[in-house]
């Protein structure tokens, strides 16, 4: 791993660093709501590094070391900034490493911030591939309610809090043949000492329920996409995967089983398979 300037546009910085060599195909990872950029553990970056991809991991406006955004004002509908920013957030890193065009995956959020680059930058994706992510139509979004009251509960405000907050979340959420809650805890710590900023989530949630629905749009995307979605996601129901998939032309559909909506170690080789699989099929 190797660690870069930020990238800067509009007053915003955007953190990201690297893994593997800079000559092979880049493929840009799209964290979620609240999730920082080393959420894409360093060993996982390393599979698809080993696979040939130069890839790229950064902090979304808002979490990690990027920009924050307590002082920006909000806008028509309450949100500080738009989904079609934290994608342009995206493009300005590509920019800051030269690429002109690369793979990009995103997950949950990154999924919706994945679809958007796709719609509105087309010409600088070369496949898309959105995981356990919807369409932004609300008879697709489905949760379960404890599910859905964990997500919005007030975010907490001390280490423990933080740290039980997380563990509560994905004992509701995560992979249920792969609980394992000393490693939720180990990555619950390692978020909180890295940066700790409970606004920040909320601030993407709000640029998340401000943008429109993206049906009719997806029906348009002509980037190459992969939809994965794991048949045990309480958070985001499969039907929301699914859906994408059936928008956008010529997407393929792949459910991993087992999988909640987070991405064990477990799971790791399968979801490296099914993306390098995608993106060697259409390699520049």
């Amino acid at each position: 791993m190797t660690d870069v300037p930020f990238a800067e546009h509009d007053h915003v910085s955007i953190y990201y660093d690297t893994f593997g060599h800079v000559d092979d195909p880049c493929l840009l990872l799209v964290n979620g709501l609240g999730s920082q950029c080393i959420n894409f553990h360093d060993d996982w970056c390393a599979m698809f590094a080993d696979r040939g991809l130069h890839v790229v991991r950064f902090d979304n406006r808002d979490v990690g070391l990027s920009t924050k955004f307590d002082e920006w004002p909000t806008g028509p509908h309450g949100a500080a900034y738009t989904i079609s920013d934290m994608a342009a957030d995206g493009m300005v890193v590509l920019d800051a490493l030269q690429v002109k065009r690369a793979h990009v995956m995103g997950l949950s959020m990154g999924g919706t911030i994945a679809q958007t680059m796709a719609i509105e930058h087309p010409h600088r994706l070369i496949t898309m591939t959105s995981v356990m992510s919807t369409t932004g139509e609300p008879e697709f979004q489905r949760s379960t309610r404890q599910a859905a009251e964990l997500l919005l509960a007030p975010p907490a405000h001390d280490r423990e809090g933080y740290i039980q907050q997380w563990i509560d979340g994905l004992r509701e959420w995560g992979s249920p043949e792969f609980a394992d809650e000393a490693r939720w805890r180990r990555d619950a710590e390692r978020a909180f000492d890295r940066c700790f900023h409970p606004s920040g989530p909320t601030r993407q949630y709000l640029a998340v329920m401000a943008s429109e629905p993206r049906a009719e749009r997806l029906r348009h995307v002509t980037v190459p996409t992969l939809v994965i979605h794991g048949d045990k996601d309480r958070l985001i129901d499969a039907i929301g995967g699914q859906r994408t998939a059936e928008l956008i032309p010529g997407a393929r559909f792949e459910v991993i089983e087992g999988m909640g909506h987070d991405y064990p170690p477990q799971l790791w080789p399968r979801w490296v398979d099914l993306v390098v699989g995608h993106i060697e099929r259409y390699s520049e």
